[in-house]
């Protein structure tokens, strides 16, 4: 009987011990813990995404059971038991009902939260003995277990303390977000707290565990509901909503907030170079307030100017203050003030003063910048020779960078003794790349030159249908081994940005060598010609200098894109890319050239992707010897005569097969060939001319080592139009043509030999 007196005595006074811990305290507490936003004492689970977990939580609310002893935690987040189990915790002093069932009188029905008593009263008298340890400004305390608040060491009471449910700490919204300094609304239809932080909308439910930040939705232990008419939300919740760190102190049973309320001002000088007394710099500021402050006064230091006198180095510092009186701290930005910006300088000479009709006038330009810039000239009445007697005026205007233009002018005199007629003048003067005119009537009835032909075992790629691609998927699909030269054109006919890539499989058991030899890309733009000929220009460009070479290993059963400046940059609507290539591979490779959205992984779609059809206009092929070699062992240019490609009859297509649908393929126009055109013997005195006989050609071709374009400007639009390729001089001599058709121009051509009138 004595003995269950004691019992009896002992239990009553460990529960009236544990009645007078506060439900936030730990018994073992003497640590202050650091945390993040997203965890005071609450673990999320996933809608769409996870708040991140805190390192350092709140303590646990859990109630243990009597046998388990009540965690403690320490810095970094690890919770470990503590020396004395506690037998239980007693709820706090203003309790929580397990279920709330908001009546009417409960729910608010206007916007902002109704209710006077959903309000903070301020101040209140500090409860004597209270350590806040001076808080200093930044700094919102919450008080465990009390609707005690202080901000800045200004004590506030809140319209319901912080609560405990279910292991889940709650505060009221309204006091968090009034202390913040934030704007909020109340939805009474979708019973909704709206929180506008700046940019950020946050909404958060009545009765519901999921609430969003500006559309993404975020997922609490435990959910929102209304108590009194009071709207309670997870304090780790509202905290990570609105980014604001937490400390929390056990030792005097609070949770402190960091409110990072100072603005913060930056600002971008929109023009890159700045010239003493000539250059109006603009000034790009940004400013915000991280609790949606409104600005109202910026500061900028003395030496910010609209135009600066003299040249030099200028750090201008900006700063902004919020409405609250906060000032952010200041943001600077060196300024460099060049030099005035001196305009070009035009000039030019002539070989002489007095000219005969028809006979060339030398023009050397000698114009300069005194900045060495690169300067744009234009010239007005310029001429290989002038046929009309008399005084002749020829202008010159060069420009810079800058837009500052400079002009020169000089007059030379044309006697009425003629040296040259117009055409003689054009044949033997015009430079290379321009045109020359000619009758295109006379062409076609010219001897063809007579050759050897041969080829190089190069297996052609053409992937050019369809070349207006209207889906995602793949375009051609062949596997090849050995040398392999790709042509590819397409154009995006799509209403979202496209990436084209090419994509190398190895289905093989051994590693694969890819090793690339030349290539040239062009575009995106939206000029099918431009494409054709800029990506030959960089394919012969790589033949000249090498660097287009680089290997690539594919293991067995990767794929990999290869080619991959093809896709650095996504194609807009209407835009087109171009590529020749030749590489060669040391076992058979799969390659897939593929379309599909910009941000889309083509390696990880590629199984999935559609083979797309034909388009029934354009050519798609897989065609064997695609280099064709031609050489000339005869005199060549002692008489007019012509060398025509591409035409199916003097120069055949060539047959391949599309391997997607298994059918034969004749390569119109033999685009992708590589033509390598041997002149053994070129008499001297000859002019070697393009002229295109199928419609309007835009491209260039490589001459002896060098790039020629097809033509310099413009394009080839008709048939009496030659551009000049190349001039032998006094003596007779080999010449060297590499020709591959460009994209986009039309077929078939003509190499035009012709003798030139002599010289006087």
């Amino acid at each position: 009987m004595n003995l269950k007196k004691l019992i009896l005595v002992a239990v009553l006074a460990v529960s009236q011990a544990a009645a007078a811990v506060p439900a936030f305290a730990v018994p073992a507490g003497t640590q202050s813990t650091t945390g993040s936003v997203a965890a005071l004492g609450t673990t999320q689970s996933a809608v769409t995404q996870d708040e991140p977990s805190a390192t350092d939580p709140l303590p646990s609310l859990d109630q243990p059971s009597a046998t388990d002893p009540l965690p403690a935690v320490v810095p970094g987040g690890t919770v470990v038991p503590t020396p004395t189990p506690a037998s239980t915790i007693l709820p706090t002093a203003t309790p929580v009902p397990a279920t709330i069932v908001p009546g009417a009188t409960l729910t608010p029905t206007a916007s902002p939260i109704p209710a006077a008593t959903q309000g903070i009263t301020t101040p209140v008298v500090t409860p004597a003995g209270l350590p806040l340890n001076s808080t200093g400004a930044g700094q919102l305390i919450l008080m465990m277990n009390s609707n005690k608040m202080y901000k800045n060491g200004t004590p506030y009471t809140a319209n319901q303390p912080m609560a405990v449910k279910y292991g889940v700490s709650y505060v009221s919204i309204r006091a968090m977000v009034e202390m913040v300094g934030v704007n909020y609304t109340y939805d009474t239809k979708t019973k909704e707290v709206i929180v506008t932080k700046g940019s950020s909308i946050m909404r958060f439910k009545t009765d519901s565990k999921v609430y969003t930040i500006n559309g993404t939705k975020y997922t609490m232990k435990g959910p929102a509901y209304q108590y009194k008419g009071t709207f309670m939300i997870p304090l780790t919740s509202i905290t990570y909503a609105l980014n604001i760190p937490y400390t929390v102190d056990n030792v005097q049973k609070r949770v402190i907030l960091t409110l990072t309320t100072k603005p913060t001002a930056s600002f971008k000088v929109q023009t890159t170079e700045i010239y003493a007394g000539q250059t109006t710099v603009n000034y790009m500021t940004s400013s915000s307030s991280p609790n949606g402050t409104a600005i109202v006064e910026e500061s900028w230091s003395s030496n910010k100017m609209a135009i600066y006198d003299q040249p030099g180095f200028y750090t201008v510092t900006y700063s902004v203050r919020d409405a609250n009186g906060l000032w952010s701290d200041p943001y600077s930005v060196t300024i460099q003030v060049l030099q005035p910006n001196q305009p070009p300088v035009a000039q030019f000479t002539t070989d002489k003063d007095v000219y005969k009709m028809g006979e060339p006038v030398v023009l050397t330009d000698t114009s300069y910048d005194p900045e060495s810039e690169a300067l744009t000239a234009t010239w007005s009445n310029r001429a290989l020779a002038y046929f009309n007697p008399g005084p002749t005026s020829i202008q010159l205007t060069v420009t810079d960078k800058h837009g500052l233009s400079n002009t020169f002018e000089k007059t030379i005199t044309i006697t009425s003794e003629q040296l040259y007629t117009q055409d003689e003048v054009a044949k033997l003067f015009t430079i290379p790349g321009d045109i020359v005119p000619f009758d295109g009537g006379l062409i076609p009835a010219l001897p063809n030159l007579t050759y050897n032909l041969s080829s190089d075992d190069y297996t052609l790629i053409r992937s050019n249908s369809p070349e207006t691609v209207n889906t995602e998927g793949v375009l051609y699909r062949e596997t090849a081994f050995g040398k392999t030269r790709f042509l590819v054109h397409h154009m995006n006919n799509m209403t979202t940005r496209q990436k084209l890539y090419v994509i190398a499989t190895n289905n093989g058991l051994y590693p694969a060598t890819i090793s690339t030899q030349y290539s040239g890309i062009a575009g995106p733009v939206t000029s099918p010609e431009y494409t054709g000929r800029i990506s030959t220009q960089k394919y012969y460009q790589s033949m000249i200098t090498g660097s287009s070479k680089s290997e690539i290993i594919v293991q067995p059963g990767q794929s990999i894109p290869i080619l991959t400046d093809l896709s650095k940059i996504a194609m807009k609507p209407k835009e087109v890319l171009s590529l020749s290539a030749d590489l060669v591979s040391d076992y058979p490779i799969q390659y897939d050239v593929v379309m599909v959205e910009q941000t889309k992984d083509p390696v990880a779609l590629l199984p999935t992707l559609p083979v797309l059809d034909r388009d029934g206009v354009h050519n798609r092929g897989t065609y064997p010897n695609s280099t064709r070699i031609i050489n000339v062992t005869d005199v060549v240019g002692t008489t007019q005569s012509k060398l025509i490609l591409g035409d199916n009859k003097n120069d055949l297509n060539l047959i391949g097969i599309d391997p997607m649908t298994g059918t034969e393929a004749s390569n119109s126009g033999n685009f992708g060939v590589l033509y390598k055109i041997v002149l053994d013997r070129v008499a001297a005195n000859t002019l070697i001319t393009f002229n295109p006989r199928g419609g309007n050609y835009l491209g260039s071709v490589l001459v002896n080592g060098t790039i020629v374009n097809l033509p310099n400007a413009g394009s080839l639009s008709s048939s009496d139009m030659n551009a000049v390729v190349f001039r032998t001089g006094e003596y007779e001599g080999p010449v060297d043509i590499t020709f591959s058709v460009a994209s986009g121009s039309n077929l078939p051509v003509n190499f035009v030999f012709t003798p030139l009138p002599p010289k006087k």
